[in-house]
């Protein structure tokens, strides 16, 4: 038998197809994003909602529907008879009981003069409300110090304590600024405290990483940090501020608005009343609107709320 023969009966392997040279080879084509199925489970991604303000003439108009509500309500009941005068006195009674005082020029001397004692008070009892909120949040001796016995103060009414302070300084001004004081250092304390023991740990540590500490670790790195309670802890304080104001000048006073209150109850005008009311409630307004002009210029980042 030939080569040849041998060669052809010899079975010969299946033909495998070439394998292409890495540096040659063809990359695969992804298949579009659009046609890959989503995992099961997998998260989508959020709309961005941003920062949608309202126009200023809307949202002013949102903010006086309330009150405009009432002033209306308050009109139609009086002007109706379906309250009667001695009950509720009208807007244009109340309109005319202003133009009397603005007209004797004494509703501008009362007003100083609650506006004076007011601020006094506030001043000290705020300062030492803040001072030991700070202290009491930053130091555990100080806590111990002071929370107890803070705390048993908030817990007894500053009403209570007008006969004590009679006996201690009379009934002249230094009453009234020592009572409205007492009135405002509760609030402030717990705010503060609570602001200061709220600072993250990391922050003050950082801070004295670079140096800081007593003082200048509490004036710029606390207190600052803590400016939200302590602004809402000075809100609170001047609404506050304001009840022991009546309280203060209905003892013992010849001017201011509580004692136009006194002699609104005395001689049974209810228009007076009724203006002395709308006086406290305007000078709350007021308040409000500093406080949050305050905190516009001082924290910008909060200037939105939680949901729109």
């Amino acid at each position: 038998m030939t080569m040849e023969k041998v060669a052809e009966a010899v079975p010969r392997p299946p033909a495998t197809p070439e394998t292409p040279h890495p540096s040659t080879a063809t990359p695969p084509v992804p298949a579009p994003a659009a046609e890959m199925p989503a995992p099961p489970g997998a998260l989508e991604t959020p709309r961005y909602l941003g920062a949608r303000r309202r126009r200023p003439a809307v949202s002013a108009a949102v903010r006086i529907l309330v009150p405009l509500l009432l002033l209306v309500s308050w009109w139609y009941g009086t002007s109706s008879g379906a309250i009667p005068p001695d009950v509720l006195a009208g807007p244009g009674a109340v309109a005319g009981a202003l133009g009397e005082l603005v007209a004797t020029g004494q509703l501008g001397d009362y007003l100083l003069a609650s506006a004076h004692r007011a601020g006094l008070g506030v001043l000290a009892g705020g300062g030492i409300g803040l001072l030991l909120g700070v202290v009491a949040g930053l130091s555990a001796l100080g806590e111990e110090l002071i929370d107890p016995t803070m705390q048993m103060k908030r817990a007894v009414p500053f009403l209570a304590l007008v006969p004590l302070f009679i006996s201690w300084f009379g009934v002249e001004e230094t009453f009234k600024v020592v009572l409205i004081a007492v009135a405002a250092a509760g609030p402030m304390y717990a705010y503060s405290y609570l602001g200061v023991r709220g600072v993250d740990r990391k922050t003050v540590e950082a801070a004295r990483g670079f140096g800081l500490g007593g003082v200048r670790l509490a004036v710029g790195v606390i207190i600052p940090t803590a400016l939200p309670n302590i602004l809402m802890a000075l809100r609170i304080c001047l609404s506050v501020s304001l009840t022991g104001l009546i309280a203060a000048e209905q003892i013992g006073a010849t001017e201011g608005i509580g004692y136009l209150v006194t002699l609104a109850q005395q001689y049974y005008r209810s228009d007076y009343m009724v203006l002395c009311i709308l006086i406290y409630a305007v000078l709350g307004l007021v308040i409000d609107l500093l406080i949050r002009g305050v905190e516009r210029l001082a924290m910008p980042w909060r200037g939105q709320v939680a949901a729109r």
